[in-house]
């Protein structure tokens, strides 16, 4: 799954288009690396994005197209 609609599916981020803009700008790394809108992500890789001055790192338990709102924590953990 593209790392940007896995961002809006586990509500990481609201939008799918600002976590697209996110990883234009650079500010999402999948397993250490800088990420494109495009790129793929898998289960058990780590995701950090940086909010700002805050960054928050997460790992993928699990992917699915869509989830409800109550079940989309469980598609991550947070490191």
């Amino acid at each position: 799954m593209r790392i940007d609609k896995f961002l809006k599916v586990s509500r990481l981020i609201k939008r799918r288009s600002v976590a697209a803009e996110a990883a234009d700008a650079g500010r999402i790394k999948i397993n250490g690396r800088v990420a494109k809108p495009s790129a793929k992500v898998a289960v058990g890789d780590e995701i950090e994005i940086a909010f700002g001055d805050r960054v928050v790192r997460a790992e993928v338990l699990s992917i699915k197209e869509t989830t409800k709102k109550e079940e989309a924590a469980e598609l991550y953990k947070i490191l």
